[in-house]
């Protein structure tokens, strides 16, 4: 049988096999276990000769492993090595068997870039509009296939639209070349344009790509890969054995501005004194990019300077981040009108945001103007986030969780438990494919209802998946569950550990949500395990602190000793810590230093403290963790309960002391 027609029969039965009534869908999904233990043995393979790029192993395992609930992967595994070589035969018949489905789309997506890099306009334009989320290079293919085909005004049109990719922050993979090129050639980007690109490449660290960009430039001012590289990595010795001249040409500027710009992360004090000595030299506009950087950086370090470098920084256009930092430096010294004035500077889309809405609210009310800052209040009260619950209590209401929705009845449950995209998603996250089994199951969430994400959040509950049922229960728009929401998996062996280390267990529940969404064997790209994600040295280190006498590395993964090790150095980081749990959650995430250096020398609010962290992860992970204490604590305790209250003051740091100093 061909392997196109064997696709089309696959589909056929597995639809047949869905349409079971009630939960008889749901036995299928183990089958015997000594068969699905041979089909999953098959389908691993399967997965390891495709990853090897072995063709014809790939095959035979695809003809021994029969129609399996994961084959739908087995036949996109061969199809994505057959474009490879050359041949879409089979595509479009598994695009129709597999329709509507995670593995279609991302098959289309394959297919596409085969037939752009063919230029056959015709056809991908024909498949080009099922495709539901394209990727920035099937963007730039499509601009292009227009681009072939379009002719006089026709052609400003797609030049028009392709403009915009160059201004954002995404990195433009090959495909987008020819729009570049084009966008160029026909005057649609000037030298401004170029260099202005080329910044925002050097500002991230991205010394290929901002090279490739300058190759737009007239050639005396292209910098080669040598000049990139040394100003990058030493910045100050550069502007030190700088020529006396440089500044007469735009490359001297633009060179020196990065080095200003690498040098500030390091010394922003010092850099602004070297920059002081050279910045008549250069122009206005110039100027304030410095100091828009300077002033960042300095904001980061929450140094003093940081509201006046932001002023000198003058008319020029400050970053989202930069603005962001300018409110940040303007809430450190509670200086309000320079918070609503930086708010005022925003975006109309950044500053509805949740935070920027609420501390504007907050400026309003210091400045008198409560009518005012009620009205944003109302704008983000009740959302279940820091800055809702923060917004609620600013209009006099306690945080308590909505009414819990009716359960999922079994025909929801049945109708859930038969998608095929579930289906899938359970049986690759129980052979330990993660990732695809996630990207299986938020690609299946699309477009369900509230009903429908309840019952498909009941069937990740009922599978132990737990994170699947936090993630898809986090969606509903007006019916709720929050004890789907705020889960609280093996309550009866981490309640008891807190209890006896007079933790607060709502707390030790809201950091373990933020830290592994309660998945056992979670592992964290720097190395941190287990349910509460404790790096291996600190691991080790309690251990011992606490007379842990059978402990062995290996056992940092199992769920009592992983608790344990966790909720004991959670202890002492925040018994070391006036016993805040703000600052112990920073520092749970980003070490007990830092947490103790991000304290101003007077009292703050909490919630500023929390703002103003200078890492985006941690803080956006205490804000994330105090929220979900608030929820934790209302569904344990069943009453309303207040963020204000956890948040509390962080009072500086009193001289000489050495709490904590040998803490991990």
């Amino acid at each position: 049988m061909k392997f196109s027609s064997r696709i089309a029969n696959i589909a056929r039965g597995r639809l047949r096999r869905v349409s079971l009534p009630g939960f008889a869908v749901a036995v299928l999904l183990s089958s015997s276990q000594a068969g699905a233990t041979v089909a999953e043995e098959r389908f691993l393979q399967a997965r390891d000769a495709y990853r090897a790029g072995e063709r014809v192993r790939l095959g035979r395992l695809a003809e021994a492993i029969g129609d399996y609930e994961l084959r739908p992967w087995v036949d996109f595994w061969r199809l994505r090595l057959r474009l490879e070589d050359g041949s879409s035969e089979g595509v479009a018949e598994f695009l129709e068997a597999e329709k509507g489905s995670y593995l279609a789309e991302k098959l289309r997506g394959e297919w596409l870039r085969f037939l752009a890099k063919r230029r056959d306009w015709q056809v991908f334009e024909r498949e080009l509009p099922p495709l539901v989320a394209p990727e920035t290079e099937v963007t730039c293919y499509a601009l292009q296939a227009r681009l072939a085909r379009a002719e006089g005004a026709g052609r400003d049109v797609v030049m028009l639209e392709a403009r915009p990719l160059w201004f954002s922050a995404v990195e433009l993979p090959e495909a987008c070349a020819p729009l570049t090129d084009a966008l160029v050639e026909n005057g649609r980007l000037d030298v401004d344009d170029i260099w202005e690109r080329v910044r925002r490449l050097l500002e991230t660290k991205k010394l290929r790509e901002a090279r490739a960009t300058a190759r737009y430039l007239p050639n005396a001012q292209v910098p080669d890969a040598k000049m990139l590289e040394s100003v990058a990595d030493k910045p100050a010795a550069y502007l030190a054995r700088r020529n006396g001249n440089f500044a007469a040409t735009r490359l001297g500027r633009e060179m020196a501005l990065f080095a200003v710009q690498r040098m500030a992360r390091q010394d922003p004090l010092a850099t602004a004194t070297q920059w002081r000595a050279i910045e008549d030299k250069f122009s206005e506009a110039d100027r304030g990019y410095a100091w828009g950087q300077l002033a960042q950086q300095a904001a980061m370090r929450h140094l003093p300077e940081a509201p006046a470098w932001f002023e000198r920084a003058g008319t020029t256009p400050l970053s989202e981040d930069q603005l962001a930092w300018k409110t940040r430096a303007a809430l450190r010294t509670s200086d309000w009108l320079r918070v609503r004035q930086a708010v005022e500077q925003m975006p109309p889309q950044m500053a509805a945001e949740p935070a920027w809405t609420y501390w504007q609210a907050r400026a309003l009310v210091a400045q008198g103007s409560r009518d005012q800052a009620a009205d944003l209040f109302k704008k983000i009260a009740g959302q279940p986030n820091f800055y809702g619950n923060l917004a609620d209590e600013e209009l006099g209401r306690t945080i308590s969780v909505p009414p819990r929705a009716a359960p999922p009845s079994r025909e929801e449950l049945a109708a859930a438990a038969a998608r095929p995209g579930f289906r899938r998603a359970l049986a690759l996250i129980g052979l330990d494919m993660r990732i695809e089994g996630v990207r299986e199951w938020v690609w299946t969430l699309r477009g369900l209802d509230d009903r429908q994400l309840l019952a498909a959040a009941e069937v990740a509950r009922r599978s132990e998946v737990w994170d699947r049922a936090i993630n898809t229960a986090d969606r509903t728009s007006l019916q709720h569950d929050y004890s789907l929401r705020y889960l609280a998996p093996y309550r009866e062996r981490v309640e008891p550990k807190a209890r006896e280390l007079d933790l607060d267990y709502g707390w030790v529940y809201g950091l373990m949500r933020q830290e592994s969404r309660f998945i056992t064997r979670a592992k964290s790209s720097v190395g941190a395990q287990g349910l509460m994600q404790v790096m291996p040295a600190t691991a080790s280190w309690v251990a011992k602190k606490i007379g842990m006498s059978n402990y062995h590395p290996g056992k940092v993964t199992e769920m009592d000793t992983n608790v344990t090790l966790g909720t004991n150095y959670l202890k002492m980081v925040l018994a070391s810590l006036d016993n805040h749990p703000v600052l112990a959650s920073a520092a749970y995430n980003a070490g007990p230093g830092r947490a103790k250096r991000w304290r101003a020398d007077r009292p703050l609010e909490g919630a500023i403290y929390a703002e103003t962290i200078p890492f985006a992860e941690t803080r956006d992970y205490v804000k994330k963790v105090m929220s979900n204490a608030v929820y934790y604590a209302t569904l344990f305790e069943d009453k309303p309960q207040s963020l204000k209250s956890r948040l509390g003051i962080i009072q500086p740091a009193r001289p000489g002391e050495t709490r904590g100093e040998d803490l991990p």
